[in-house]
C-alpha cells in the first residue's frame, strides 16, 4: 500500500477539496458564530447542494461534503447571501482564527478577534495551515488545539505565546495585534517547507517574544447547559442537517456557536431532548474520533465509524479510528487507535495513526472481541 497523500493545505469555500463521495466545502464561521438565520440557512444547503449533513471539524469550522462540481459556484452565491463567504478568496485562506466560544459579546475576546479578521490584510504569506487562537476568556481552553500564534490571559493581563513556548510576550489590547502581525511576519521569513508550524521553528525564536507565563488551564466544557445556552455533542463531528435545523428552531436559540471539541453551542437555546446529539458528558462517544472512512475519503482503507460506534462503549479513555496513517481526525495520542491498512486494521496503543503498531491485520470480527482494559 502507497503511503497516503498529505494535501498540506485544508479546504475552503473559494478553494473545495474533492473527496471519495464529491467536494468539501468549509465554511469558516466569523467569530465562531453563525447567527440563526445563518445556521438554519446553511442546514438547508446542506440538503440542496451536500450529503445532508455538516462536519464540525476540529479547528472549529463547518464543512459540506458531497458537492457536485457543477453545483460549486451557485452553492458560493448561496453562502455569500447568508454572509457566509469573503468575497475575496485571500482573506479567507487567512482567517484561520480559533476563539474561546464561551466569550460575552463585545468582552475581550470579542475585540481582539475582530480587530484580527479587519486586519488579516496586513499578514506576510503564511503556510496554508498557519493559524491563530483568541484564548482570553478567565481560562485558557484551546491549549490542546491546534494554533501556531496564541493570544492567552495570564496573571498580569495579556500575553502572545508562539506555539511551542511556554512563555510569551506581555502585551496590551491597544498593541496586541500589531504584535500578532509582527511575530506572524517572523515566522514568514524564518520557516522552511519542512518546518511550516511554528512549534518546529521556535528553538530560534528570539527571547524578547518570551518570559510570561500563561494563565491557568480550565476544564474543558461539557454537553448541557451552560451561562450562555445549550451545548451538544455531535459524534464524530458530524451533525445531521435537518436535526439540526429542528433543534436550533425548537430550542429557540438565537445564534450557534461552533467549538474544536466535537460540541456546538446553542446560544440562548433551551436544553431539549436530542436523541441525535450527544448531551450526557459521559457518553463514550465523547472520546471517540473516526474520519468519514471509505468510500468517503479516497485514501482510506476501511469504513471507519460503524466499528468505532461499535468499540466506544469497550475501550477504557479515548479510541481514534482512521481510514488511513494520516489520522485527521484526531492530532493528538489516544489510549486505543485503529489505522486501516488494506481493509483491516492495524492497532496503536497510548499514539497516533502513523506511530509503530503493537498489532495488524485484524479483522472487525476480532476487533469486536478483543479485551481494550
Amino acid at each position: 500500500m502507497s503511503a497516503p497523500i498529505v494535501q498540506g493545505w485544508c479546504p475552503g469555500a473559494h478553494r473545495p477539496m474533492m473527496s471519495g463521495d464529491g467536494l468539501v466545502v468549509r465554511v469558516r464561521p466569523r467569530l465562531a458564530r453563525l447567527d440563526a438565520d445563518q445556521a438554519l440557512g446553511l442546514c438547508d444547503l446542506a440538503d440542496r447542494f451536500g450529503n445532508c449533513s455538516i462536519d464540525l471539524t476540529n479547528r472549529a469550522n463547518l464543512q459540506l461534503r458531497g458537492v457536485e462540481e457543477h453545483d460549486h459556484q451557485a452553492l458560493l452565491k448561496e453562502l455569500a447571501a447568508l454572509n457566509l463567504l469573503d468575497a475575496e478568496p485571500g482573506i479567507e485562506v487567512r482567517r484561520n482564527i480559533l476563539v474561546t466560544p464561551l466569550y460575552q459579546a463585545g468582552d475581550l475576546t470579542a475585540r481582539l478577534t475582530q480587530e484580527l479578521i479587519d486586519r488579516l490584510a496586513e499578514l506576510p504569506t503564511l503556510p496554508a495551515k498557519f493559524g491563530f487562537a483568541i484564548d482570553t476568556g478567565p481560562e485558557r481552553l484551546l491549549t490542546l488545539d491546534s494554533a501556531d500564534i496564541r493570544l492567552e490571559t495570564s496573571a498580569d493581563g495579556l500575553i502572545l505565546r508562539a506555539d511551542g513556548c511556554e512563555t510569551g510576550l506581555s502585551v496590551t489590547e491597544a498593541d496586541a495585534i500589531d504584535r500578532v502581525i509582527a511575530l506572524a511576519t517572523w515566522f514568514s521569513e524564518n520557516y522552511t517547507p519542512e518546518a511550516r508550524r511554528m512549534a518546529r521553528v521556535v528553538k530560534a525564536l528570539p527571547q524578547e517574544w518570551q518570559g510570561s507565563a500563561p494563565g491557568p488551564v480550565g476544564a474543558k466544557p461539557q454537553p448541557g447547559p451552560c451561562g450562555l445556552g445549550t451545548l451538544y455533542g455531535a459524534a464524530f463531528g458530524s451533525l445531521p442537517a435537518r436535526k439540526l435545523y429542528d433543534l436550533i428552531d425548537d430550542s429557540g436559540a438565537a445564534a450557534l456557536r461552533v467549538t474544536p471539541w466535537r460540541m456546538i453551542l446553542l446560544e440562548g437555546g433551551a436544553a431539549i431532548p436530542a436523541p441525535e446529539f450527544v448531551t450526557d458528558g459521559s457518553d463514550p462517544l465523547m472520546t471517540t474520533d473516526a474520519c468519514p472512512g471509505a468510500p468517503f475519503c479516497p485514501q482510506a482503507q476501511v469504513e471507519t465509524r460503524d466499528i468505532a460506534r461499535a468499540l466506544a462503549s469497550r475501550v477504557p479513555g479515548s479510541l481514534h479510528v482512521s481510514g488511513c496513517a494520516k489520522g485527521c481526525a484526531r492530532m493528538g495520542a489516544a489510549d486505543v487507535t485503529l489505522i486501516g491498512h488494506n481493509g483491516r486494521f492495524d492497532l496503536v496503543n497510548q499514539g497516533r495513526a502513523g506511530d509503530e503498531p503493537s498489532q495488524t491485520g485484524l479483522t472487525e470480527e476480532t476487533l469486536l472481541t478483543m479485551d481494550f482494559t
